[in-house]
């Protein structure tokens, strides 16, 4: 198994070793003790949330105020998600820039998204489940949201699914109605690469 780092700091992604045999397979798909290797830290579960989704359901780009913000660790046990980190951190040298990967129950990889960071993703099939360990409990005070859709960010969302049939995106009320990029970050909602650096004891 091995943790590598995605081209935004503070993310990245583990992809476990298989073991198949005549019963089916098995992996071991959290180590803490490759995270803490990776990354220099540990992840503290506070919660885990499973969302299923129809193909081309939309979810995020979510984010929550630092501190104490939100880490997580994203798997798809079942069917196939593209997911996606966005930099949301004002002062950050990749501010504004995001990176997608296919979760799925194939590879069965997985992505850890450190406080700070935007995340959302796109199912690729339906009946698609997303599994997040994450190191803080949902707080809707604390939680915000910016439009996936949004140009200025232009997210290359997948437009076909799995089996190569169209994706239609399908959005909450919620993440339709929330602000694009600029507009978060003029009214002071993003959070900042020095508070994030602070957060984590940098």
């Amino acid at each position: 198994m091995t943790m590598t780092p995605m081209s935004i700091e503070g993310a990245w992604v583990y992809t476990p070793r298989q073991f198949d045999d005549a019963r089916g397979r098995f992996l071991e798909s959290y180590q803490e003790a490759t995270l803490r290797q990776a990354t220099g830290r540990t992840l503290k579960v506070a919660q885990a949330n499973t969302s299923v989704s129809k193909a081309g359901v939309v979810r995020g780009i979510h984010f929550s105020d630092v501190p104490p913000s939100q880490a997580k660790y994203v798997t798809c046990p079942r069917g196939a998600i593209w997911d996606v980190v966005v930099d949301i951190r004002v002062g950050s040298p990749t501010f504004g820039q995001w990176e997608g990967i296919v979760l799925d129950d194939e590879a069965r990889r997985a992505v850890f998204i450190s406080e700070g960071l935007g995340h959302g993703f796109v199912a690729l099939e339906d009946e698609s489940v997303a599994l997040y360990l994450c190191s803080t409990p949902y707080a809707p005070g604390r939680e915000h949201g910016i439009d996936p859709l949004d140009p200025d960010l232009g997210i290359e969302w997948p437009t076909v699914g799995r089996d190569g049939a169209p994706l239609t995106p399908l959005l909450s009320d919620k993440d339709t109605e929330a602000p694009g990029l600029a507009v978060a970050r003029a009214e002071g909602l993003l959070p900042t690469m020095s508070a994030v650096r602070a957060l984590l004891g940098h």
